[in-house]
């Protein structure tokens, strides 16, 4: 008995098997699009779709979290770089401003040694008038000095005594005063830029007992 092959078959039976395969094939996608539909269709090692969207929502959860953190971290650096910087400058102007603060201070004993001789040859004596003169030119060109670089004279005769800017050296009762003004400036005393570097020595008024 011949054998007879796919090869062999007549076309109408070779045309109803593919019509078979073809339908089954079908059937085969029907059934995994309906499957997608109700979302419970089977994944690789039986874990289905439904089981897997709570995992991928707490992944964005995580993802959302770390995200903020990040945001947080950035901002936090922006805000101490920024504060860095302000402090840098904020100690290079006052290392500008005071850069003559040591200086200054150095140069005031002159000015109260050139007092002093001011006030030593106080008198009618016209033999000293051109040392005094000169003495105070000296003394005048010195302060002018002073004060274009910001150095100050703080004479506070008569001005309410102020801790601050002013040293007590003493009290003296007197009625003809405000308590607690300043009676006499032993020596004056100098501010640069506004900041104090020799507080002025005076005796203050206080009333009588």
């Amino acid at each position: 008995v011949p054998i007879v092959t796919n090869e062999h078959k007549p076309d109408a039976e070779n045309q109803a098997e593919e019509q078979e395969i073809n339908n089954e094939q079908v059937s085969a996608e029907e059934a995994v699009t309906e499957a997608e539909k109700d979302n419970a269709y089977e994944l690789e090692d039986g874990v289905s779709q439904v089981d897997i969207d709570p995992i991928i929502d707490d992944e964005v959860e995580q993802l959302k979290a770390q995200l903020a953190e990040a945001k947080d971290q950035v901002v936090r650096a922006a805000a101490d770089s920024q504060n860095t910087r302000r402090r840098a400058e904020k100690d290079v102007e006052g290392a500008r401003r005071y850069a003559l603060e040591k200086f200054s201070a150095d140069l005031l004993p002159v000015v109260d040694n050139l007092e002093r001789a001011l006030e030593s040859t106080a008198g009618d004596d016209d033999a000293l008038k051109p040392i005094v003169e000169g003495v105070e030119l000296t003394l005048k060109s010195f302060i002018d000095v002073l004060a274009k670089y910001k150095v100050e004279q703080i004479n506070p005769e008569g001005e309410p005594f102020d801790p601050q800017l002013h040293q007590a050296v003493g009290m003296v009762p007197n009625p003809d005063v405000e308590p607690n003004s300043v009676l006499h400036v032993a020596q004056k005393g100098y501010s640069l830029n506004g900041r104090v570097i020799r507080a002025a020595m005076v005796m203050v008024a206080k009333a009588p007992e």
